[in-house]
């Protein structure tokens, strides 16, 4: 809204000392940066202590782990405090007119609303417990029904794929280098005056992603599918990209299982697609790097600085001894985000690399429940693969402090963004 002022100010002809730095992407994303934090420290001292005086503590499972009797009470659905330091740096300086800026605003707020839902409902469980006399134990059917859960993650990546699919303002760019674009085309042609020079770009009109380490890095999707089917490409497309909106949002939730991990993970990842967002959004990164050029995308920027500066200024409560956690609020608010910027800026196939630990944690419970069944069936007594899963439980079960496992799960997240990046170049 501040970027929008100040454009229709300059459009009257009214100037003001530090207007330019809103022309700059780079300047907006360090604001935005800046605005979250601030948003995240100032709000979220007050927030957590709303929290401790309604009460609103988290009620923890006896796991025999160490300290986790020392978290009974401590307040969740802090996930807010990061909704809010995302939402409000980016409405003052995003260009809210671009497509890539309103799908993430409708991402953040439509998860974190479904992740609100639960954690509300789990806190009204526990206090009708209370008012009754019962011994509450919390447990995995007082929030919401999980095929909820995953409808709402079904709805998130149908319309991420929609959007992307079906809108003009989205479409990857490709550069025709023949001498004379087919009819069919030309409504889809854009030339673009770069280093004294005029070309053609044709927009893509069917859904492509980039494929690491190959030379010839673009994949269409179409591929997939027989010559006879390729005309429900785009189903198979809503098929693939629900399946990332749910599997990124649901790892993000099983890695928040102890003080700043899913935090500062998150933060991490989240540089790492800033850095894919701005490339692939600026014509001569692009060419330089040889990627695919997504106009519009660098405005994207922005809201991932404020998404980087909201998980950092959370961070500051969220850390060992947490004095906040997230809740669902905010676990599967940045699952959703990240896997819907990754899906945005065409990296969907690098998710394994870069969201490493969410991919571990999620292979560790699957891997853990499925043996136990086998073993059980087949011997009469279930046999585990871990000390406990998810992965950082059993670590902890190991004897290794939960700030020790935090800060090494952390280590080999930026050796997985470092890798992710450089795949860039590794072909």
């Amino acid at each position: 809204m501040l970027y929008h002022l100040i454009e229709w100010l300059k459009e009257a002809g009214i100037k003001f000392p530090g207007d330019a730095l809103f022309q700059f992407i780079t300047s907006r994303v360090l604001l935005a940066v800046i605005l979250s934090l601030v948003i995240s420290a100032v709000f979220g001292k007050k927030f957590i202590n709303y929290l401790r005086k309604k009460q609103v503590g988290e009620t923890v499972r006896d796991l025999g782990l160490a300290g986790e009797q020392q978290k009974k009470g401590t307040p969740t659905m802090g996930g807010f405090i990061i909704i809010l330091a995302i939402l409000v740096p980016t409405l003052l300086l995003a260009d809210l007119q671009k497509a890539y800026i309103r799908l993430m605003l409708f991402a953040t707020v439509w998860l974190g609303l479904i992740g609100f839902i639960d954690d509300y409902l789990k806190l009204r469980a526990k206090k009708l417990a209370q008012q009754q006399g019962i011994a509450y134990k919390k447990g995995d059917k007082d929030g919401l029904a999980g095929w909820f859960k995953i409808l709402g993650q079904v709805v998130l990546g149908f319309v991420v794929a929609m959007v992307l699919l079906f809108n003009n303002n989205t479409k990857a760019w490709r550069e025709f280098t023949g001498t004379t674009v087919p009819a069919s085309a030309s409504n889809r042609t854009h030339v673009v005056k770069f280093d004294n020079q005029e070309r053609v770009f044709v927009e893509a009109d069917e859904p492509i992603t980039t494929i690491p380490f190959v030379k010839s890095h673009e994949f269409n999707y179409s591929k997939l599918l027989p010559s006879g089917l390729r005309s429900l490409t785009w189903v198979l497309y809503v098929i693939i990209v629900i399946f990332i909106v749910t599997a990124v949002s649901n790892g993000a939730n099983i890695t928040d299982g102890i003080d700043g991990l899913a935090t500062g993970t998150s933060a991490i990842i989240g540089t790492c697609l800033g850095i894919f967002a701005y490339a692939s959004g600026n014509l001569r990164f692009a060419e330089y790097l040889n990627i695919m050029y997504i106009p519009n995308l660098g405005e994207l920027s922005i809201f991932i600085g404020a998404l980087i500066g909201a998980c950092i200024g959370f961070l500051w409560y969220n850390a060992y001894p947490a004095q906040v956690f997230m809740g669902d609020t905010g676990s599967l608010t940045l699952g959703g985000i990240i896997a819907a910027l990754a899906i945005i800026v065409r990296k969907e196939l690098l998710i394994p690399i870069f969201c490493g630990v969410f991919l571990v944690e999620v292979l560790s419970v699957s891997l853990q429940v499925s043996y136990f069944k086998y073993t059980k069936r087949k011997y009469g007594e279930g046999k585990r693969i871990f000390l406990m899963s998810p992965l950082h439980h059993h670590y902890q079960k190991l004897g290794y402090h939960e700030s020790k496992i935090v800060t090494r799960f952390w280590i080999v997240t930026i050796l997985c963004i470092v890798f992710s990046i450089v795949t860039l170049k590794i072909r």
